[in-house]
């Protein structure tokens, strides 16, 4: 027992001065661990009691656990001195001015679609129309069939649709917020459908999701002229200049008469040159920024209008179209690429 006990004492002034030596916190914790750890030299003299006589066992074990409580308590005393002296080391090190200015945080800004969104639905707000929401996820029926496209039309074909289960889609643009207002409402009516959109296309000018506004008005004696006045007047606002505007047919499945809108090219104003031949228009000096015409009286049979009292109109454009051409941008994945260089001009 005498040598178990001796032993122990070795043990004991070891770890004292290891403990005592320690300059810092991790020279500090190997100590601890070497000599009070799970594995430490104390923990293994406990486990080889076995081997010591039954008599004797008592002594040692009561030997080892006062060594362990001496052992901790000088642990916890060079713990307290090893952080006193770093913080008067803190303390005497360089003086701060807390006087002087901070360095600060840049401060953020709204993204430049929402800023677009929101100008384009303030402008039309201003012409009396209302803001309607709807599910970025549709049923088929308001998607297409509502909309005078049946079954069978290219539209509905996987190139262009995100399809999920249960039948339904990603929207593929926000018309069928207008089904859904004009299901729950009796004209006159005149609302405007903004939000998110999903397609199966992916370049310099279209992305997988963008975000649309579209148009409605519905109500007796509604023409193809108002279609024409509100949109005239809403693109030389969203522009801030006198833009040339023109209407060329086209094809909707949801409208009839249908028109593609195009614009006096912004970057060359109108005149096809800009150093040369305009890459933006390529030489024609207009642009085409939206797509409208007046309701067909299909989509009104779906919701119950009587298309021989009700006449109306929409129109839907693209904000990122405008946001492009409205501040000269070249590239539609600028707006998802988080490159502060980019958003930091706005």
């Amino acid at each position: 027992m005498e040598s178990a006990l001796q032993q122990l004492e070795d043990i004991e002034q070891e770890a004292l001065k290891g403990i005592a030596d320690a300059e810092d916190a991790e020279s500090l914790d190997r100590v601890r661990v070497e000599f009070l750890g799970k594995k430490g030299r104390l923990t293994r003299v406990l486990r080889g009691l076995a081997a010591v006589p039954a008599q004797d066992r008592p002594q040692i074990g009561q030997r080892v656990n006062e060594a362990k409580e001496r052992l901790a308590r000088a642990v916890d005393a060079r713990k307290s001195a090893i952080r006193e002296r770093e913080r008067e080391a803190r303390l005497s090190g360089p003086q701060l001015d807390i006087s002087l200015p901070g360095f600060g945080q840049p401060c953020g800004a709204i993204h430049v679609l929402s800023r677009t969104m929101a100008e384009i639905c303030d402008i039309l707000g201003g012409f009396g129309f209302c803001i309607a929401e709807g599910p970025d996820i549709e049923d088929e029926y308001h998607n297409f069939e509502a909309l005078n496209i049946p079954e069978d039309h290219p539209a509905r074909d996987m190139q262009d649709t995100f399809f999920v289960h249960g039948g339904r889609v990603l929207r593929t643009h926000t018309s069928p917020v207008q089904i859904r207002v004009m299901e729950s409402l009796q004209p006159p009516l005149q609302i405007i459908a903004r939000g998110s959109v999903y397609r199966h296309d992916d370049d310099v000018t279209h992305s997988p999701m963008f975000h649309q506004v579209e148009g409605l008005m519905v109500d007796e004696g509604v023409t193809f002229s108002h279609l024409k006045g509100v949109l005239t007047a809403f693109l030389q606002r969203i522009f801030e200049r006198e833009l040339p505007v023109r209407f060329r047919p086209s094809y909707f499945p949801f409208t009839e008469p249908s028109a593609e809108v195009d614009i006096g090219c912004v970057m060359c104003d109108g005149s096809g040159k800009a150093d040369g031949v305009c890459r933006i228009c390529k030489g024609s000096g207009w642009l085409e920024i939206l797509g409208c015409g007046m309701v067909d009286p299909a989509v009104f049979a779906h919701v119950g209008y009587d298309s021989e009292k009700y006449t109306g109109f929409a129109f839907g454009l693209g904000v990122e179209r405008i946001a492009m051409l409205k501040h000269r941008i070249g590239d539609i994945r600028l707006f998802y690429g988080s490159d502060l260089r980019f958003l930091k001009q706005f």
